[in-house]
């Protein structure tokens, strides 16, 4: 598949961005004369502790210029890694924190369920108000949901300044061109980057050489799907692990390098079919190489993984319940009948028709058993996926990492643990690092469907091969066999490794170092619109912000996004909420020293 990278055109930062002149430290912390009335800070200064990695340096020092003009006494609680600032988050050492959120989904339920919801995985907020509108929202149209999501915004930010918004980011990679065939390397706007369609400039290297990638995090939280949703796993679960439809680059709904063939929808949106291919096989690990396992990935599996996908009680720390609460039955079809007695949604063919549109034999069988599947002869599993309610929104959840296809024989035999009494330190599960890790943890027990699993890893590497029982002899057959992404947090050190030859791609860059890509010949930059906001949340458990109204409300108009944008050259956007970059809901934020004053001296008089 080509990529569809875009170039994000200057005339479009000049239509949406209003840049202004930057306000320093010197400025901050100057003279008392420069700062006229409305700026003035209230006779008490209010400690404010800030929370962040050390990777998000430019934003603290602009953070911190901003909260220090407004009357803060900002405390920076810098740390190195991924890891170090979760122990330090869940422990509520931190006031506020700078977070980021990408909708990998494409969608905007996914935009704001996790965080919003009370119950979500990563949930923010407790307010049964915004719980009811995410619902109300989750079953509208297009046409309909704008206006609930523009209520739902004002609730959460100016209303209750449940988060402060900073910007919203472009998508950026550069790669070593000399090396990698420009065709071949996709940029997506919400899909995790895709290795099997990137291939060598000179392509005898396929199986010579590995394609190295970076990532910043090197704890990877868990190596099962639905154990996880950050950072550190995202990337390599969606390459580990097939789903039954994918996002196109530009977010479209698409069953190309998927287990379908093709899917269709039943009138009234609540039953969703996919016919499933019968070319994917499981990997595992052998004495350090990838082999095909000769199980194959069929409909038990599908079942089996979609239900604990949904089930909160499934695994223990299950990450991803929420995005799947909408899935109520899963189920394999085996009766041709149900098929061509069901209306497609656009009620002008049935369901069999449909799902034959993109197969070489028609559904003459509908089987049970997947090894019994050959679409040669029209042999076909298909699995009907039932929802709660009305809901289309599912499919972009079904394309999202936590959705892939594990082993249902293999995640079995090794999850024999109690739930209700298990132990992270005693209990080794499915996905558990530990048994990738070199040493004396290493035990690999990966089985894997999608077209590479993880070999090894250490704290500089994670080795990937490719998965020898993948779509073999069609167009999604990896092209290179061997991925090694190295772990490398710094940005500057990451960046010298791409221009050292070091690594191939460079993935996420920052925009402050465009200057020094364009001054490298080799080296080629794609950029697009991303659904990645930066955002700060507060400490909703302790401290008085989790309390106080008016002490985020501050915080909140404290934040001057033109300062922020001017800073990083335009290359940010302005951004509302998590879902700015999908809904249009017309929300703006603005810098208003007035209300800071206002709301902190009220915060005072009444602590």
């Amino acid at each position: 598949m080509k990529k569809k990278a875009a170039i994000l055109a200057s005339a479009l930062a000049l239509t949406v961005l209003g840049a202004c002149n930057v306000t320093t430290r010197e400025d901050a912390e100057g003279d008392g004369d420069t700062i006229n009335e409305a700026t003035a800070a209230p006779e008490e200064a209010v400690d404010i502790e800030l929370l962040s990695m050390s990777s998000n340096e430019q934003d603290i020092n602009i953070l911190r210029d901003q909260l220090t003009k407004n009357g803060f006494n900002v405390k920076i609680n810098q740390q190195p890694d991924y890891g170090s600032f979760t122990t330090q988050r869940d422990a509520g050492n931190f006031d506020i924190a700078i977070n980021s959120w990408t909708t990998v989904t494409g969608n905007p339920d996914y935009a704001i369920r996790s965080l919003f919801k009370s119950d979500g995985d990563n949930t923010l907020v407790q307010d049964d108000e915004v719980d009811a509108l995410i619902e109300k929202a989750a079953t509208e149209s297009p046409e309909e949901y704008t206006e609930t999501y523009k209520e739902l915004e004002l609730k959460l930010v100016e209303e209750n300044a449940y988060i402060a918004p900073l910007y919203n980011s472009l998508k950026n990679q550069v790669f070593n061109k000399d090396v990698l065939d420009s065709d071949t390397v996709r940029l997506s706007k919400s899909r995790a980057f895709a290795w099997d369609s990137v291939d060598f400039v000179d392509e005898s290297r396929r199986d010579t050489d590995p394609l190295v990638l970076q990532q910043s995090i090197s704890e990877l939280t868990s190596l099962d799907p639905i154990k996880g949703n950050d950072g550190s796993i995202n990337q390599l679960n969606t390459n580990m692990y097939v789903r039954l439809v994918n996002l196109t680059d530009d977010d479209e709904i698409t069953p190309e390098a998927s287990l379908s063939y093709d899917y269709s929808i039943a009138e009234g949106n609540s039953d969703y079919y996919f016919v499933l291919r019968d070319d994917i096989n499981f990997a595992s690990i052998e004495d350090g190489e990838a082999v095909d396992t000769g199980e194959r990935v069929g409909a038990d599996d599908v079942i089996f993984s979609l239900e604990r996908a949904s089930d909160p009680n499934s695994v223990p720390d299950h990450r991803t319940f929420t995005l799947h609460e909408h899935i109520d039955t899963v189920e394999a079809v085996d009766n041709l009948a149900d098929l061509e007695g069901v209306n497609a949604a656009d009620e002008s063919t049935s369901i069999k028709d449909q799902l034959e549109d993109e197969l070489d034999q028609p559904i003459n069988e509908l089987v049970t058993n997947k090894d019994e599947a050959d679409s040669s002869e029209g042999k076909y599993q298909v699995i009907k996926l039932t929802t709660t309610e009305p809901f289309p929104q599912v499919l972009n959840y079904l394309a999202h990492q936590s959705a892939g296809i594990v082993s249902k024989d293999q995640v079995e035999s090794i999850n024999t643990y109690d739930i209700d009494s298990y132990d992270a330190e005693r209990d080794i599960a499915y996905g558990d690092q530990r048994a990738i890790t070199e040493g004396d943890t290493y035990d690999n027990h990966l089985y894997t469907s999608g077209p590479y699993i993880l070999n090894v890893k250490n704290d500089y590497e994670a080795k990937f091969l490719k998965n020898p029982g993948y779509q073999v002899g069609t167009e999604y057959e990896p092209n290179i066999s061997e991925v090694d992404v190295r772990f490398i947090a710094d940005a500057d050190a990451a960046l010298s490794a791409l221009r050292s030859n070091e690594i191939d791609l460079y993935y996420g860059v920052a925009e402050n170092k465009m200057d020094v890509i364009e001054s490298e010949d080799k080296l080629e930059l794609q950029s697009t619109p991303s659904n990645g906001v930066s955002y700060l949340s507060f400490n909703n458990e302790s401290r008085d912000v989790a309390e106080s109204e008016d002490l985020r409300k501050a915080v909140l108009y404290s934040i001057n996004q033109d300062e922020i944008i001017s800073v990083y050259n335009d290359d940010k956007l302005k951004a509302y909420s998590t879902l700015s970059p999908l809904v249009d809901t017309g929300n703006v934020l603005e810098a208003d020293p007035e209300k800071v004053k206002e709301h902190l001296n009220t915060y005072l008089e009444n602590r």
